[in-house]
């Protein structure tokens, strides 16, 4: 079963892995969008419902602070790490049910693919855009699909212990 109650040293190691495997793919992937398309620049992939696109967003989900003046970013890389630190933190001593070690390695993932662009452009990548008629909703990456994954997986897996902490075995 892959996510026992009680996760074994491996499959903690497959969280970091999971977590290294977003963090390359989200870093490959804004490589890529950044070299090979100008800003604004816009390409269907499924016309009417989602294109590729090169956007920077300079705050954090739907831009909220974008327009702080800069001192967002070392607050958003501060959190990250935070976070980021706890969840690895709780895999490694065994904490986490395997469900909440995937959770974990994806938003690990996810969060400092985030941070590396924060600290050196001073933005975030991002380069799908979903749409329908006049509706867009805000562009993203990778790593933002990754974080809302394991944010999904967190849900789903607080299903499973009663209100006391307590896990139901």
């Amino acid at each position: 079963m892959p996510f026992e109650a009680r996760p074994s040293w491996s499959a903690r190691v497959v969280a970091f892995a999971l977590a290294l495997a977003v963090f390359g793919l989200d870093q490959w992937s804004k490589l890529y969008f950044n070299g090979h398309y100008q800003y604004g620049e816009v390409r269907p992939v499924i016309d009417g419902f989602f294109n590729f696109t090169l956007l920077y967003n300079p705050g954090a989900a739907f831009s909220f602070l974008a327009d702080a003046g800069g001192w967002q970013k070392h607050l958003f890389a501060a959190l990250a790490f935070a976070v980021s630190g706890w969840l690895a933190w709780n895999i490694v001593k065994g904490r986490f049910s395997g469900l909440m070690n995937w959770a974990g390695g994806l938003i690990i993932g996810g969060a400092i693919g985030n941070v590396v662009d924060r600290l050196i452009h001073g933005h975030v990548i991002d380069f799908i855009q979903l749409y329908y008629r006049d509706w867009y909703y805000p562009a993203f990456n990778l790593a933002d699909t990754a974080i809302c994954i394991g944010a999904l997986l967190m849900v789903i897996d607080s299903f499973k212990k009663p209100a006391d902490g307590r896990r139901q075995e």
